[in-house]
């Protein structure tokens, strides 16, 4: 064999060595960013259901106190509508004047 292919083969096989051990140093990173991705989702979901849970008996009450509030309003609503309406022209001076002694 010529000493120059000898030495080309020597030079390709140090490059294919090397970019094999950067495939595997690829490959692995690549997986354990798979796993701390996975435990990534893992802790956002886990704070999620457990922030639900422990907020629920407050977001009852606060959801609880909010249907009171708006069912006063629309009682307030309802008597504000059966109230008569005072006519246009109406002189309120005169009526209470007749309420004097």
């Amino acid at each position: 064999m010529d000493p120059n292919t000898n030495q080309i083969l020597r030079d390709i096989l140090e490059k294919t060595e090397d970019s094999n051990k950067l495939l595997h140093k690829m490959h692995r990173a690549a997986v354990w960013g798979r796993v701390f991705r996975f435990f990534y989702w893992i802790v956002i979901i886990g704070v999620a259901v457990g922030s639900y849970y422990y907020l629920s008996p407050y977001l009852e009450t606060l959801i609880d106190a909010y249907n009171n509030i708006m069912a006063s309003v629309g009682k307030i609503q309802t008597a504000g509508n059966s109230v008569p309406q005072i006519p246009a022209g109406f002189d309120i001076g005169a009526f209470l004047k007749g309420f004097q002694k």
